[in-house]
């Protein structure tokens, strides 16, 4: 992406209050949806003696895990480092970019709710598609980032939840 791509990509909201607030409280409304949801969850599952509760625990814990293990080894910048812009949504971190953890944790909660009730995860997985145009508008992260967030989100619930027996 270049800075003009960026730029172009963030300027309706960086220009205007009412849309960078909108932005900023949709990106807030979606992370909260997804922390609030999952912890519901696995409440649902202990009160429902699931066998599936420590699967429900451990694929995404490990998961995550990992992916901030490589994010903090890889370290890639963000486009707000890389253009030297300031982001829609207020953010100061240095690197960690790649891949996006929000996305990623959305998506690998969607999976988690898939296994068990596929019709919530089907609407969390589109709150993550959401969730992840809104990261990149906001400039907190490249298309990539997101992308590969989703990705390694199905693929981490795909092999924890369906390949592994």
């Amino acid at each position: 992406m270049t800075k003009e791509t960026y730029l172009k990509m963030t300027e309706s909201f960086r220009g205007n209050p009412k849309r960078q607030k909108a932005i900023i409280l949709i990106d807030s409304i979606l992370t909260k949806i997804a922390y609030i949801a999952y912890p519901v969850l696995l409440a649902a599952l202990y009160l429902q003696k699931d066998t599936g509760l420590a699967r429900a625990v451990l694929v995404p814990g490990i998961s995550f895990v990992v992916i901030s293990v490589f994010r903090y080894l890889y370290c890639a910048p963000r486009p707000y480092e890389v253009f030297d812009l300031p982001p829609v949504i207020p953010k100061d971190t240095r690197g960690k970019s790649f891949p996006s953890r929000h996305v990623f944790s959305i998506f690998i909660i969607g999976m988690t709710f898939f296994w068990k009730m596929p019709l919530a995860g089907v609407l969390i997985g589109a709150a993550g598609i959401f969730m992840a145009v809104v990261r990149v508008l906001g400039g907190v992260h490249f298309p990539k980032d997101v992308i590969a967030g989703a990705a390694l989100g199905i693929l981490s619930g795909l092999v924890g939840f369906y390949w592994i027996p």
